[in-house]
């Protein structure tokens, strides 16, 4: 099965987001939209047809048609889809990874030599088997009496390729308990948990059991983010939700989530979002309403 083959299953068999089994799911964007924020989980995707860019910190990444993305971490992310029509959507397909089935697959892999903290997100050309593997999955949507049986084989095949391709780095820090990433990840959970709360990064350093020093190094390289631009990301987003709900309210937005001063708010908000809270709330009401 090639990539055309796969891109002929999508589409004729998913909706908007159409879940094969848990945690895996097949979808079809028809329109590019404006930039929107998101918290990334821990995902393997390969784009069967479109592009979409992502802004992660100082980051840029790209991906298109027959390329992978691998997440290995939550992170705030801004990101469109492009070079996307009705007559030409863009097509893709998500696997929630689990660090259990790696933790039980790298029994059966080699160690790889040591190597810098990898980044918690990367791009690599998907391969042939992956987009095998992929159609395979998808095709289950049309065959719902063999997910179960034949869906956990899929996944573990599809986790095993992750394991062992150009990023696998990446997914084998989420199956070791004991890995750089997850140090990491303690930290940002709770900053996830707890984003209206102020914190010490010496703190959290004690709680991933690192050095500040080394804790900062592979938090940024992790995340592309420091600790307190990570939870600012966090809050901008939050308070970008509220105000969708009632724009009227920007200084309980920004109490809310975190901030002590509502001029100071206003003028980050407009930073990462492009206009001042009320104007970006007022234009995110409109779309919604335009769609609905």
């Amino acid at each position: 099965m090639d990539l055309g083959d796969v891109c002929r299953l999508i589409d004729r068999l998913a909706g908007s987001e159409t879940t094969i089994i848990d945690g895996i799911v097949a979808s079809r964007v028809e329109s590019e939209g404006p930039p929107e924020g998101s918290v990334t989980g821990t995902s393997f995707v390969l784009m069967a047809r479109g592009s979409k860019r992502m802004a992660v910190g100082d980051r840029l990444f790209e991906y298109g048609a027959g390329q992978c993305l691998v997440t290995s971490v939550e992170v705030p992310v801004t990101g469109h889809f492009f070079d996307v029509s009705p007559r030409k959507p863009a097509l893709g397909f998500a696997m929630t990874l689990r660090p259990a089935i790696i933790a039980d697959l790298l029994l059966q892999s080699p160690p790889p030599p040591r190597g810098p903290v990898p980044s918690g997100i990367a791009v690599a050309d998907a391969s042939a088997d992956v987009i095998d593997a992929v159609g395979r999955m998808v095709r289950l949507i049309e065959r719902p009496q063999d997910c179960a049986a034949l869906g956990a084989l899929i996944e573990r095949e599809l986790h095993w390729l992750a394991l062992t391709g150009p990023l696998g780095p990446m997914v084998r820090q989420l199956g070791l308990a004991d890995s750089r990433l997850s140090r990491v990840g303690h930290a940002v959970r709770w900053i996830r948990e707890h984003y209206a709360d102020p914190f010490r990064v010496d703190d959290l350093a004690r709680l991933a059991r690192m050095s500040p020093s080394a804790f900062h190094r592979s938090f940024h390289a992790i995340t592309a983010l420091s600790p307190i631009q990570y939870q600012k990301q966090l809050r901008l987003q939050e308070a970008r939700v509220r105000l969708l709900a009632d724009p009227s309210d920007i200084a309980g937005a920004a109490y809310a989530v975190g901030y002590e001063s509502a001029s100071q708010f206003s003028r980050e908000y407009r930073r990462q979002f492009g206009a001042p809270p009320s104007i970006d709330a007022a234009r995110l009401r409109d779309a919604d309403l335009t769609s609905a």
